[in-house]
């Protein structure tokens, strides 16, 4: 039986990651090793909790200085032994059947570099959430899927760049296809959709599986909430889009490259956020939203 890597990238509230490690003990399926990589969170509680958890299962590694989201989830993919892959948030929860819902989905698909399961979005509370965002990708973005798809090439490039429906700390990952793989710099917002555009463009396929296993926590908190209401993510997210169409042109997928550079739901999302920017009277955000919005500006 293949063992499953959890990565568990760390800086935030303790008892969130608390109940994070909880729920990875929680698994119906026990053959799985989680790892842990403290980004310097300013709690000296952590360390012991660890330790009493008496688990050799679990390793805990704190940096020696704080790396930045980026750089620490590229240090978790340099810490993968095994053969699946799951790179967590530290504030989500795995149902108990995460761990043999991918397994099994994997056993039928083992050439899928990427696994999107089903996935349950929560609030703050742990009740569900049903915010504008989310409903759009589950109607409009994410495929109908009623047990599992394969997606691969341009078709695949469409339908996330349309709208990106993927749950990044949700995502199992084979292992193989990660190889040599890295997180771009200069993404924290969007990172999962660039290195999951950068296995398609290699061939490699997405395989969508309709169990619900994952709980994914929304909350205004958040790092990429913040940046949505200042408007910076969208900075790099319009960054992120141009540049993708000048690959996909370059491979001949002339209608991702179409979609990209339009980028529509990115733009609408944009619009959404506008009136609380200037409700706040929020002058950064609301000229960074609307240069978005309309598709100006940056590079």
């Amino acid at each position: 039986m293949t063992t499953i890597d959890i990565m568990l990238p760390y800086y935030g509230p303790v008892e969130l990651m608390q109940a994070t490690v909880r729920s990875v003990l929680a698994q119906r399926d026990q053959d799985w090793r989680l790892t842990v990589v403290d980004d310097g969170f300013p709690d000296e509680s952590v360390p012991g909790w660890f330790d009493s958890l008496g688990d050799s299962r679990i390793r805990y590694l704190r940096n020696e200085r704080n790396l930045g989201a980026n750089r620490n989830y590229q240090k978790c993919l340099g810490l993968i032994e095994h053969e699946l892959t799951v790179i967590m948030g530290a504030d989500d929860v795995m149902l108990p059947n995460y761990v043999d819902t991918v397994r099994a989905a994997y056993d039928e698909y083992p050439e899928a570099a990427v696994l999107q399961p089903g996935v349950q979005v929560i609030d703050e509370r742990g009740e569900p959430a049903r915010g504008l965002v989310d409903g759009a990708k589950r109607r409009l973005y994410a495929p109908r899927v009623s047990d599992r798809l394969t997606m691969s090439g341009e078709r695949a490039a469409i339908s996330l760049l349309r709208g990106n429906w993927l749950y990044f700390p949700s995502l199992c990952w084979r292992s193989s296809a990660l190889k040599g793989m890295s997180f771009r710099e200069g993404l924290d917002v969007i990172q999962d959709l660039g290195l999951v555009m950068d296995l398609v463009y290699k061939g490699e396929s997405l395989l969508v599986d309709s169990e619900i296993c994952f709980q994914y926590r929304r909350h205004s908190a958040s790092d990429s909430s913040w940046r949505a209401l200042e408007g910076t993510r969208f900075i790099e997210e319009r960054k992120f889009f141009l540049d993708t169409a000048e690959r996909a042109t370059e491979l001949g997928w002339t209608r991702a490259a179409r979609v990209a550079r339009t980028h529509l739901s990115s733009r609408l999302n944009a619009l959404t956020l506008l009136p609380s920017a200037i409700r706040a009277n929020h002058r950064t955000g609301v000229g960074n939203l609307a240069r978005h919005v309309l598709g100006v500006g940056g590079p």
